[in-house]
Order: structure tokens, then C-alpha cells, then sequence
């Protein structure tokens, strides 16, 4: 029998099993199983760290749960759309189809070989016509619902990709090293950096276009209010969410226009020519300190006055296709103007680059004064700059060189002068019509046109007479036509596909060229997974409100927006239109670290990628979970996963050690039950790891296991039954993590079935003071270390522990009961002395002045430790079990005892820390 452990034969032997008894499907009777998501891949053709990292991890916690007797949901599909594969298929000379079934069937293989638990049977795959069908279906229901649009509007174009990119997909890039990142909706991209394509990191430009929109603006609130509940998400990600959702408190304030009617969204016309703006503010106290108005380039206003202004036309044509880093703070006086509602001065109104269209009204009042971006337009265009608010310290603002952004008091803003800032503002909208308190958004509606062809159809026909018209159900799925290999999008050379009839009126019609986003499919994949092969609908509505939400879900927190929040407005739309009854997707969301190699996140543009296969599939999932929380990133090194490699051939050789010696005692000796009870502990110990995802500490508990049944081995011959359930335990702790290994140990231990269908082990004993007893342990031999090396004895003979007399255990309780009570924490020492004096039991052998001082001493670590150590009588019992590790260690002969009333060490020793002499 060998002692080397094969990986490659015994995961090929050990995959062939699972397969041939169908371990990983769901039982078709489950009722809630707890349902173990990871992010689907891209289907780029390989799987990097990244994959691999975040499937070990939800395969390390399925396969727990499943040995702690849950019915498991694990399932694998492959996010099959997307720009780079059409990019990938155009530059090798084929279709997207054949590529991104040729990279399915690759990294299938290579999940497959990493051994990761998936139920097969319930496979999607995203570019399937049975998948986008749905994905048509339910675009049609929320068009029904209202939460579609198609419109206008300006739109960040990838030159490259030749599309439109959803401001999610726009990031911002420092220099060519640095990785894209999202930014804030509502914000414009830093000034030092480029805005740039998310795929390709090409700068990204401004078209105008007719595009269709999911109104995700309409679900703002309760995507923010939602964020509050979602307990098991990570802090971080919840921030990055509440950024992008960017809610505002402040007011909307109405600006007259005379001689321009009917302009702005919801704005009004009083029958004589004079409209009105509406604005919205964060700082309605500022108001006084308005000296201009502002609107975009996109504002119905800046269209009306363009249409009588040439140089306004010439202006709005030059900057609404274009970003708005690259025209800055330019901007257009108009011959309108602007009443301001408080004091009817009459301001200028000027079309301007930095308001954005679709961030609060597409307008602003210009408070230069007191806003960075006002003032900077105002520098630029020579506009006036009132300071309305002083610093409360009187220390002057700086106005000449940036803004007052601060709190303060009030000035030159009439009958408020002297009021605190922030009791201003309530006052001005209490007392003012004109300004009525508001909460704003910076969500933008998301929009899902895409001018490519690897993507799901819009189910839309385009009619002259009818205008714009929905596919009928019964002729889902539109599937798309062969592929044309062509520059821009291929559906508009597709003629034969494009000329087709319209549903209402049977004339002639154009089918709509543009796909959705590939966000679109991600945003609900995760209920296609409860009944995949379903015909007649996305989804088993009963099994999504029994199964729902996803229990646990991992993936990188880059996809905080690009793909969680647009999961979240799903959900709540699906549930609204009577799809689903849960309105969140997600209990808990787990993000995973990044695999780093020399500092740098690994990348195949960097030349610095590992691939899984050099390592081995056990090794490879053995590391990335024990090298760090999977929150953490964490550096690749050889010499780190040579440790993996080492823990798994150390187990294996344990296991074939206690196969071939066959020499167990049977008789139970102190020390069988120290390395008993220590399995006991152990079991606690990773189980609650587990239950935190901590993988690492788990990998650390079954280390130091496997440590301690070796020296117990080396001690002695083992007793048989111990030695054999701490084998079995190993195997069963380390099988999540690495179970081709687990169930090859659990196989030559003769342990029942399969480890992969074993129950989770569970301790034989109370483990609840398991903590404090391993303590105990560790403190007592690292005080004997230290008396060692201090007193330099080479050779020790003798070693004596001797517990602390009871009467000492007895204070420890009474101080920790005393502080418990007190509202300050403290405890009484003169009153707890007395009691120790006054218990006859006790037998105390000290005076007054002594117990009182060592109550004191012990009082004033925390009020007390009541409940922090062992009881005397088994501290003892403790030290006497594990006194072999002395034995073991320095070869010395070990005493351990209580202290007697004569005892001259009985001063020395402490509850949960003995007195040690060595001789």
C-alpha cells in the first residue's frame, strides 16, 4: 500500500462515483432546500483564480450543508451573451455561437475536473433560444407593467464595441495600469481620468439615439429603503449601492420664465407666455445666493430656446455628444431669463455642459458662493458670486478662490439673517410656496439597447402606421439569424430578418435591430435554476416562493451595481407584477477577495495567471480557502500552496499508517481521553468556522488535529477507537474543502458510504467550554517553555503543576457575579472577602488583608472573570489529561495536583494558571 497520495487517480476514480450515484441532485421532494449560488461565469474559454476561487467556496459550504443533513440547490450555468464573444468569433473567423460553444464545453470540463458539486441536470446556458425566449417574455410583461420606455437620448457610446454602454458600464481609468471601477451615477467622471469603456477600457463618447429603457428610477426608494434590511450583505457593497441610488434630501424651487411656456417635465404654462423651472436643491438655504440659472443641453428649455438662437442650436449641437469632462464648464447665455421667487431679481439663464440632463430636473440655480461646480461656472463666465452663509466660527471663507460649503448662520438673505443654516432651509420651505420639500435620485433608468448581435432580441417590430409593436407570445422565441460577419451591428445587414409584418395591422414592418444588455439575463438566471427545462413559463412561481431568496450567494463585489442592483429592481418588478411574492433576491451575499501574484490581481493582459491545472484540482481548492477569509484578497506563492500540498499527503499517510499497523490498544488510558475530547473540540471549533465561511480557520483547527494524533501516535500505541474517530473526523472535516481526499480517507478508514453523503461529525461530549480548556492547555505549556529557556535547564526531570485552592475559584465566581450586578461593572471586594472568610467549606488558609487583596487583583481585570475560568475541579482534571504533552515535549516526569493548606506553592497558583515548578 502506498503511501503517496495520487491526486490525479484518485480524482478521476472519485468523480466517476459521484457521477455514477448522482450525489449533487436535488431530490425532487425537497421542500426549501438551502439554495448555495456562485456568480455563473463569462464564457471566455478558461477558468482563471478568480472562478475558481469563488466555486470552492460555495462548494466547500453546499457540500457542509448537505453533510449537515440539508436538501442542497447547487447548480452551474454560463452567461453566454456579450460583446467579447462576437469580438472573440469576429477576429478568429466564425460565428459566436460555435465560439461560445466551444468555450462551454472547455470550462465545463474544467469545473468538472476541479471536482465541484454542481447538479448538472440543471444547467443553463443563456445564448439557448429555450433561456432568451424567457428573457423576451418577461421584457414584454414589464412593458405591460410600465416599465419600459423608448426614447431619445443622449447615451455613452464604446466607439470599439460600436454600442451604447449603460452608465454602469462606464469607468473611470486613472492610467493604463489601473483597473476600471464604477462610479456614481449622477457623477461626472474625475477630470484626471478617462471615461472608458468597462470591457474594452476604450474612451467612451455621447450619442443621440432612439433606446429602450427599463425604469429602474421608478423602484429608487425602495432600492435604497431595501439596503437597511439586507443584513447578511456585506457593509461595503450596501454603501456602493446607496452611492449609485445617490438619494438627496432638500426642495424643488420654481423659477418663473417669462415669454417661454410649457417647457420642463411636468412645468407649467399660466396662459401668458411665462413658464416656469423647476430646480432641485440640497441647500435650500442657499437661495438668496442665486445669481443664475442653469439647464442642460438635453433640458425642453435649451430645445425651445434653440429653435429661435442659432448660436444656442450651434452650442446644444456642439455638447450633447460629448462628455462632459471634455467641454468642462462651458456654457451659453441665453435671452431668457429667469425670476427669482424670493426676491423677483431678474437672473440670467444660460445652457450649460456640467448640468446633466437625468440627474434631478436637468436644472440648476447657480449658487457660486456656496457650490463648487456653480463656482467654478460662475469664474468662468464672469457671473456675480454672493456669500449668503457664514461660517459659525466668524473666521472668513476664502470666497475668492472656492465656495463655503459648511454650516452656518445666514446673511444678506433678508428676514433670515442670523438663523442657523439648517433651521433656515425648514423655514424657507415652510414659509414659500415656491419651494416644496423633495427627495431626489441619482439612479439613472436603465438602459438595455445594444447595437450587437450576440445578444437576446427586443421583441419589438417597428410599424410606419402603428409605430412600435410587441411580438406576440406565441411567436417567442424571435431567434436570431445566421450571422453575418460585418462592421457595426450584423442584424441591421440582416435584410430577410429585418422585413417582417406587424402584429396589429398585417403591413409592412422592420424588426428591432438592437439586443439587451447581457445584464438582462443575469438578473433572473437565478429563478430559471428552480425548474430549468420548464415550457411554459420563466419559472416555477410555487417553487420560487418556497426556494426564494438565494441563501447564499458569492461572487466579486465589482458587481455591486453592474449586476446586484439590477438583480434587486428584477426581483421587486417580477413580485409586482405577480410573478413572485419575495421581493429581495439574495439573503446573504458573500463577496470574495482577489488572487493576487506579485502584488498584482492575476491577469492574463499582466502575463501573471496560474492556471488551476498546474497545482492539481485539490491543492489549487486546499489553498485559495485556507489562505485567507474569502473577503480578503491574498498573494499566490508556491511556498504557500506547498503547505496544501503537504496537509493532504500528511492526512493521507496518517490514514494508510493506521490501515497497515493494525497495533491499537483497546484499555483507555488519561491521555486516550485528552486526544478524545480534543476531537470534540476540534468538531466545535470548525463547525462554527464553517457556519462563518471562515475556511482558513477551519484549514488551521484540522492542522493542528492532525498535529496532535501524531504525537499521540508517536507517544504511544493509540488506543484503537480514538485513533480511528480522529481519523474519520479529519476526513470528514477537510471533505468540503477537499473531497477527493476526504473520500479517499474516509474510504480507507472503512467509514459508511460515501463521505460526500456521511453525517457532519458531531462532538461526544458538552464542547461549550471547549475554548477555555484548549486555553488552559496552550497557557500551561507555554509557561513551561518559558521557565525552560529562562532558568536554562537542559534536562528537565520533574514537573509539578499544582491548581489553585478552591476557596480562589469560589472568588473568581462571587467577582464576576458581584460586577454583573452593579451598574457600573464593579465589584464589591469587602463584601465578597467576607463571604470567602464566612464559608467554612472553604477551608482558607489566608487572613483578611490576603483575600481581600487578591479579590481586589482580580476584580480589576474586567469586574471580575466570573465564568472565565474552568471550576477547580476540572482545571485539574484537564492538566492531569494533557500532562503527557509535557512528558512528551521534555521528557520529564509530570505531577499535577491540588494546592494543600501547608503548600508553599499554594500563593503562586491562579484559577487558569497553575503554579509550575521544574526540577
Amino acid at each position: 500500500m502506498t503511501s503517496h497520495y495520487d491526486h490525479a487517480q484518485v480524482q478521476e476514480f472519485w468523480q466517476y462515483v459521484w457521477e455514477r450515484d448522482d450525489v449533487y441532485a436535488l431530490d425532487a421532494d425537497a421542500d426549501d432546500p438551502t439554495y448555495v449560488l456562485g456568480m455563473f461565469p463569462y464564457t471566455s474559454g478558461t477558468l482563471h483564480m478568480g472562478h475558481v476561487r469563488n466555486y470552492a467556496i460555495t462548494d466547500a459550504y453546499s457540500r457542509y450543508r448537505r453533510m449537515q443533513g440539508d436538501d442542497v440547490l447547487h447548480p452551474m450555468g454560463w452567461d453566454a451573451f456579450g460583446l467579447p464573444a462576437e469580438n472573440a468569433a469576429f477576429e478568429r473567423k466564425t460565428d459566436p455561437q460555435s465560439w461560445t460553444e466551444a468555450c462551454i464545453r472547455r470550462m465545463r470540463e474544467e469545473l468538472e475536473t476541479m471536482g465541484f458539486g454542481y447538479d448538472w441536470s440543471r444547467e443553463i446556458t443563456t445564448c439557448e433560444p429555450a433561456y432568451y425566449r424567457w428573457n423576451q417574455w418577461l421584457f414584454k410583461r414589464l412593458y405591460e407593467a410600465g416599465l419600459v420606455e423608448y426614447e431619445a437620448a443622449t447615451v455613452n457610446w464604446c466607439p470599439d464595441c460600436e454600442t451604447v454602454l449603460a452608465d454602469a458600464q462606464v469607468a473611470e481609468r486613472e492610467d493604463e495600469h489601473s483597473e476600471p471601477s464604477d462610479r456614481g451615477s449622477g457623477e461626472a467622471a474625475s477630470s484626471d481620468g478617462d471615461r472608458v469603456c468597462w470591457r474594452c477600457e476604450t474612451p467612451v463618447g455621447r450619442r443621440e439615439l432612439d433606446q429602450w429603457f427599463f425604469t429602474i428610477t421608478d423602484y429608487a426608494e425602495e432600492l435604497d429603503a431595501g439596503l437597511d434590511d439586507l443584513e447578511g450583505w456585506p457593509e461595503g457593497v450596501r454603501e456602493i449601492q446607496r452611492n449609485w441610488i445617490g438619494r438627496q434630501e432638500g426642495a424643488r424651487i420654481t423659477f418663473d420664465v417669462p415669454e417661454y411656456g410649457g417647457v420642463g417635465d411636468g412645468e407649467t404654462d399660466d396662459g401668458n407666455g411665462s413658464g416656469t423651472v423647476d430646480v432641485f436643491s440640497t441647500r435650500p438655504e442657499t437661495i438668496y445666493g442665486a445669481t443664475s440659472l442653469a439647464v442642460s443641453p438635453g433640458h425642453e428649455l435649451a430645445r425651445e430656446l434653440a429653435e429661435d438662437d442659432d448660436d444656442v442650436a450651434a452650442y446644444v449641437e456642439t455638447v450633447r455628444e460629448r462628455d462632459p469632462d471634455e467641454v468642462g464648464f462651458s456654457g451659453i447665455e441665453t435671452d431668457a431669463t429667469a425670476i427669482h421667487p424670493l426676491t423677483g431679481a431678474e437672473l440670467p439663464v444660460y445652457v450649460a455642459s456640467y448640468v446633466l440632463e437625468d440627474v434631478g430636473t436637468g436644472a440648476v440655480m447657480g449658487v457660486p458662493g456656496h457650490n463648487e461646480r456653480d463656482h467654478a461656472f460662475a469664474l468662468e463666465h464672469d457671473l456675480p458670486i454672493e456669500r449668503v452663509i457664514a461660517p459659525d466660527d466668524a473666521t472668513e471663507s476664502a470666497i475668492e478662490t472656492g465656495a463655503y460649503t459648511g454650516d452656518g448662520v445666514l446673511e444678506n438673505s433678508g428676514e433670515y439673517d442670523g438663523l442657523e443654516s439648517e433651521r433656515a432651509g425648514e423655514r424657507l420651505v415652510a414659509d414659500h410656496d415656491a419651494l416644496v420639500e423633495d427627495v431626489t435620485y441619482r439612479l439613472r433608468d436603465w438602459l438595455i439597447s445594444r447595437q450587437r448581435y450576440w445578444g437576446t432580441p427586443i421583441p419589438v417590430v417597428h410599424c410606419d402606421d402603428c409605430g412600435h409593436v410587441l411580438v406576440p407570445d406565441e411567436e417567442l422565441p424571435v431567434e436570431l439569424p445566421e450571422f453575418v460577419r460585418t462592421t457595426g451591428n450584423p442584424l441591421d445587414a440582416a435584410e430577410e430578418w429585418n422585413e417582417t409584418t406587424c402584429p396589429d395591422c398585417g403591413g409592412p414592418a422592420r424588426r428591432e435591430t438592437d439586443t439587451m444588455d447581457t445584464f438582462v439575463d443575469s438578473s433572473w438566471y437565478y429563478l430559471r435554476f428552480l425548474s430549468p427545462d420548464l415550457a411554459d413559463a420563466p419559472f416555477d412561481t410555487d417553487l420560487a416562493d418556497d426556494w426564494m431568496p438565494v441563501d447564499v450567494y458569492v461572487g466579486g463585489d465589482e458587481h455591486a451595481i453592474l449586476h446586484l442592483l439590477y438583480t434587486r429592481f428584477f426581483t421587486k418588478a417580477l413580485a409586482d407584477i405577480g410573478l413572485i411574492e419575495g421581493r429581495e433576491p439574495i439573503r446573504e451575499l458573500k463577496s470574495q477577495g482577489t488572487v493576487l501574484y506579485d502584488g498584482e490581481k492575476m491577469s492574463s493582459s499582466k502575463g501573471n495567471v496560474v492556471v488551476p491545472e498546474e497545482y492539481g484540482a485539490e491543492t489549487t481548492r486546499l489553498f485559495v480557502l485556507s489562505a485567507a477569509h474569502p473577503e480578503q484578497d491574498f498573494e499566490w506563492t508556491a511556498n504557500n500552496v506547498r503547505g496544501a500540498y503537504d496537509l493532504q499527503q500528511t492526512l493521507y499517510r496518517m490514514a494508510t499508517a493506521f490501515v497497515e499497523a493494525g497495533d491499537s490498544r483497546v484499555r483507555r488510558r488519561d491521555h486516550d481521553d485528552y486526544v478524545a475530547r480534543e476531537i470534540d473540540r476540534t468538531i466545535a471549533v470548525v463547525t462554527e468556522e464553517y457556519d462563518r465561511f471562515r475556511f482558513h480557520r477551519a484549514a488551521t483547527e484540522i492542522r493542528e488535529l492532525a498535529r496532535l494524533l501524531r504525537r499521540y501516535r508517536e507517544y504511544d500505541r493509540p488506543h484503537g477507537e480514538v485513533h480511528r474517530r480522529g481519523l474519520l473526523t479529519l476526513a470528514a472535516l477537510i471533505a468540503p474543502m477537499a473531497p477527493h481526499l476526504g473520500e479517499e480517507l474516509w474510504n480507507k478508514l472503512r467509514g459508511e458510504g460515501l463521505v460526500v453523503e456521511a453525517d457532519w461529525p458531531e462532538p461526544n461530549r458538552d464542547t461549550s467550554a471547549a475554548q477555555l480548556e484548549r486555553g488552559l492547555v496552550e497557557r500551561t505549556l507555554e509557561d513551561v517553555r518559558d521557565i525552560v529557556d529562562v532558568a536554562a535547564i537542559d534536562e528537565p526531570e520533574r514537573v509539578e503543576l499544582v491548581v489553585a485552592r478552591e476557596w480562589k475559584y469560589r472568588a473568581v465566581e462571587l467577582a464576576g457575579r458581584s460586577a454583573d450586578e452593579d451598574a457600573a461593572g464593579e465589584a464589591d471586594v469587602d463584601s465578597i472577602a467576607d463571604r470567602l472568610l464566612a464559608d467554612e467549606t472553604l477551608e482558607i488558609d489566608a487572613d483578611r488583608d490576603a483575600v481581600a487583596a487578591f479579590v481586589g487583583e482580580i476584580a480589576g481585570r474586567d469586574g471580575g472573570d466570573g465564568g472565565q475560568v474552568l471550576a477547580g475541579d476540572r482545571e485539574l482534571a484537564i492538566l492531569d489529561s494533557a500532562s503527557w504533552l509535557v512528558t512528551d515535549e521534555f521528557d520529564a516526569d509530570v505531577t499535577v495536583r491540588r494546592a494543600t493548606g501547608d503548600d508553599e506553592r499554594a500563593g503562586e497558583a491562579r484559577p487558569g494558571k497553575p503554579a509550575i515548578h521544574i526540577s
